[in-house]
């Protein structure tokens, strides 16, 4: 048996989710979750006040982030979990990759005109309620509130990724660095949703090892945008590279994803679960 319900991958609109981050714990809450992390992108900000929401609401909340990372021509996230969001290391790193968020804004409007979709730029900042984390989903909730586009999910097919419309390229934080601020910061890194990322077998195993040699620690194998079959692959790779297993919806707002908060199978019974020696369990 499954005896908690455990989420460590979420989103709140401290970055690029719709709820306060009070709203998404109470939600977490209201789904049963015992175990969150808020893993907002590239910023810390949300955490305060969803651990007040978490005290009040008897859940243990667990500080994170999601780092934006570049490996070779790949973007790649990497989550940090029981991270110290005051560490300077972190800090620094964090800000200097929102610094480059508000020029790859301007870019990826500047491709949305030239693919006949004007004033982008100004619509994707009315759906950003921190201007300094602006960034593809935002660009997406504007493109569906124009009725361009039916979904978000549809957004992500036909625009703002490799490719298509809408797409830049952007040099994010080196792997190397990112781990190394999560490790130096008190936490543990995990590599956030692997499927996603488009990698033959050889590459993927490249990327593990080149992880495990920064100091990762752990892979995302249940999460929001992974299929059943995909479940055991990854579990099986972690324990082919010695890593520990993660459990994250990546949640962003109700109905927008593939699932909701605390909505996940549990791990693969080969699976060594990334918060087996945690205090808050």
């Amino acid at each position: 048996m499954f005896p908690q319900n455990i989420d460590l991958h979420c989103h709140s609109n401290v970055s690029d989710g719709m709820l306060p981050p009070a709203d998404l714990v109470a939600r977490a809450a209201g789904q049963g979750v015992t175990v969150l992390a808020l893993t907002d992108h590239d910023d810390v900000a949300g955490l305060a006040q969803a651990r007040d929401a978490a005290k009040e609401l008897g859940l243990c909340l667990i500080n994170g982030v999601e780092v934006s990372v570049s490996w070779g021509t790949h973007t790649l996230h990497i989550v940090g979990l029981n991270i110290d969001p005051e560490h300077p290391a972190l800090v620094a790193g964090l800000e200097a990759i929102r610094a480059g968020r508000s020029e790859r804004a301007i870019r990826m409007a500047e491709q949305l005109t030239k693919a006949g979709i004007p004033n982008s730029l100004a619509g994707a900042y009315q759906h950003a309620d921190n201007p300094n984390l602006i960034g593809r989903m935002h660009f997406a909730r504007y493109l569906v509130a124009q009725g361009l586009v039916k979904d978000v999910r549809t957004v992500f097919k036909k625009y703002l990724v490799k490719g298509k419309p809408g797409y830049v390229s952007h040099q994010w934080a080196d792997l190397a660095d990112a781990v190394g601020w999560i490790r130096a910061s008190g936490g543990q890194a995990v590599i956030a949703h692997p499927g996603r990322y488009q990698m033959g077998s050889s590459k993927m195993h490249e990327l593990l090892e080149a992880f495990k040699a920064a100091g990762g620690e752990g892979i995302e194998v249940v999460t929001g945008s992974h299929t059943p079959e995909q479940y055991p692959h990854f579990a099986n790779l972690a324990q082919k590279f010695g890593l520990l297993s993660s459990r994250g919806s990546d949640f962003h707002a109700p109905g927008e994803g593939y699932r909701d908060i605390g909505r996940l199978p549990p791990l693969p019974d080969m699976c060594t679960p990334i918060w087996q020696d945690w205090d808050c369990k």
